[in-house]
């Protein structure tokens, strides 16, 4: 029996030890010599410092940058927990959002939700819109609004909100990407932005889009997807060549 079963014992430990140790290694070796960049995951660095990588979103909320998609990537573009929200277009959480009860019993937001995304992304970037009852009415005693309040009167079977842009909202700037990490926006999205992060910088339009411009990737070969910008090279390109309070 014995006998049999060598042959079997010897070419598990001679395929063991050429697919777990010496390919990887080699692969290794090869992608290190020819594209390290890459090959160690892409990391961005500023001034010596790594800052993130160009390959993962990150969750940007100032006027003066330019803001990603949403992720549901654990608490927001968490490498370790990508994933989307795996609700269909019919979904009403996706649509209205839901709310939940915190460890102290207050209210808070469990899922944003479309519409919510669709009433922060009008009012950050002076969008026109109709709704059917005022926005002041869902503020909290500081002015700014309160997003439960918006969720609940989303989801109000007698009387629910209706919110809705007077002009073409990118649907990119009110979905999320399959993976949650994803750190590009549509041309279009960094359009309607562009006047937020120029005024926030206190620069031009002009100088602003012409940062985007440089942050544009074509479609891949030239025809594979849709031009895209990234978002965290263009962030880290306003900091450096548009710094605020200069």
């Amino acid at each position: 029996m014995l006998k049999e079963l060598g042959p079997g014992f010897r070419l598990t430990l001679v395929f063991t030890v050429l697919t777990g140790l010496i390919y990887p290694a080699a692969m290794t070796a090869v992608s290190q010599l020819i594209f390290p960049g890459r090959a160690n995951g892409s990391l961005v660095t500023v001034n010596g410092k790594v800052v993130g990588s160009s390959l993962i979103g990150q969750p940007f909320s100032k006027p003066e940058y330019f803001h990603l998609r949403p992720s549901s990537a654990g608490s927001g573009y968490d490498a370790t927990a990508s994933s989307g929200s795996n609700l269909g277009p019919s979904s009403a959480k996706l649509l209205r959002g839901t709310i939940k009860m915190d460890d102290k019993k207050n209210e808070v937001v469990d899922f944003d939700g479309i519409s919510l995304r669709l009433v922060h992304y009008c009012l950050d970037n002076g969008i026109p819109y109709d709704s059917s009852v005022p926005l002041d009415s869902f503020k909290d005693a500081q002015g700014n609004l309160d997003d439960v309040k918006l969720i609940k009167a989303f989801n109000d079977e007698k009387t629910p909100l209706v919110f809705m842009a007077k002009s073409s909202v990118p649907s990119d700037a009110v979905t999320a990407s399959a993976s949650g990490l994803d750190p590009h926006i549509s041309p279009a999205n960094a359009e309607a932005q562009s006047s937020r992060v120029a005024k926030a910088r206190n620069v031009s339009v002009d100088r602003v889009k012409e940062l985007v411009a440089q942050a544009t990737e074509g479609a891949d070969l030239g025809f594979l997807g849709e031009p895209r910008v990234n978002g965290v090279m263009l962030n880290i390109a306003l900091d450096e060549q548009l710094p605020t309070g200069k």
